[in-house]
């Protein structure tokens, strides 16, 4: 059974930073992507940002510039680099994985921008 537990979420005021955390009880070069989607209230789950085993790198165009994912093999980790954060990036981020036909998810991490 795969786990993705994630951390990092929290307050933060517009314009600071925050980073994310997932690690996995596998190896990140396991699954053909891993990588972050988010849900505000009464909205729909939308993709973030997620990262390849080969290493490409997509991004929603709402934090393109903003935002960057990364991973540390070593740790079985992946990274999700907030900066320059606004009031409409609030939301309950989830850490996903697909492997094949299998998708798999964090418990979620709640991310508050407001001053």
């Amino acid at each position: 059974q795969v786990q993705l537990v994630e951390s990092g979420g929290g307050l933060v005021q517009p314009g600071g930073s925050l980073r994310l955390s997932c690690e996995a009880s596998r190896s990140v070069f396991s699954f053909n992507s891993i990588g972050w989607y988010r849900q505000a209230p009464g909205e729909q789950r939308e993709l973030v940002a997620a990262i390849t085993t080969g290493g490409a790198t997509t991004y929603a165009d709402s934090v393109k510039g903003r935002f960057t994912i990364s991973r540390s093999v070593a740790k079985n980790t992946v990274y999700l680099q907030m900066n320059s954060l606004k009031p409409e990036d609030t939301a309950v981020y989830y850490c996903n994985a697909k492997s094949g036909r299998n998708q798999y998810w964090g418990q979620g991490a709640q991310v508050t921008v407001s001053s």
